[in-house]
């Protein structure tokens, strides 16, 4: 499926050629994704992440030096990310990673990983659709979680096995709430029962990632 229509900012192109300039896969993910398939006024414009194979903070550097006109680049070493203020949107910048946890930590062990692997991470199927930016594909629509499904179902679902999803990162389990509440969507059954039997994990999470 090819989604074009939902770039409506210049931003996109460039960061697509810088992106074929680097030999870099890259595309834009996340609520960005979520928000423009379902025209959400005002909720799609300002908040945009890309996500490359390669490093996000080199592909930041390129994007900035392609805008020009002293674009700063906001540097976030120890996540690896990178962000850019523009004309009133804030611009994330990653590397596609895998991320795994401890039971006693809320410390990922991060690793270089595929596109797939960060869909996979993430926390809803309606957040981990992507379109890719480079120019022999720009526009496609990868979405192997069927999270435009569920969007038409008006449904909030793990892309994995929920137990999984919410013991990775029990603010999840917050959020789950969250959107439901926001867009008036229904928790599936199975991702229900992750949050009723992981609901203790809630405990671990500091109050500064709540607030």
């Amino acid at each position: 499926m090819n989604a074009a229509s939902l770039l409506d900012h210049p931003i996109f192109k460039t960061v697509g050629s810088v992106g074929d300039e680097m030999e870099m896969p890259v595309y834009v993910v996340g609520g960005y994704v979520r928000d423009a398939w379902m025209k959400r006024p005002g909720k799609a414009s300002k908040d945009i992440d890309f996500v490359c194979v390669g490093s996000g903070i080199e592909l930041a550097q390129g994007v900035a030096r392609k805008l020009g006109k002293k674009t700063d680049v906001t540097v976030f070493k120890n996540f690896g990310t990178a962000q850019i203020h523009l004309d009133g949107l804030e611009l994330e910048f990653v590397g596609a990673r895998r991320e795994s946890y401890r039971n006693d930590s809320r410390k990922p062990i991060v690793e270089d990983g595929t596109l797939e692997d960060d869909q996979l991470r993430r926390d809803f199927s309606i957040n981990a659709m992507a379109i890719q930016l480079n120019e022999a594909h720009y526009g496609e629509l990868i979405d192997p979680f069927n999270g435009i499904d569920d969007i038409k179902r008006k449904i909030i679902r793990t892309p994995r096995d929920p137990h999984v999803t919410f013991a990775d990162d029990p603010l999840r389990l917050m959020r789950a709430v969250r959107f439901a509440s926001q867009l008036n969507f229904d928790i599936d059954p199975v991702t229900t029962e992750g949050i009723v039997a992981q609901a203790e994990r809630i405990k671990i999470i500091s109050h500064e990632r709540i607030t």
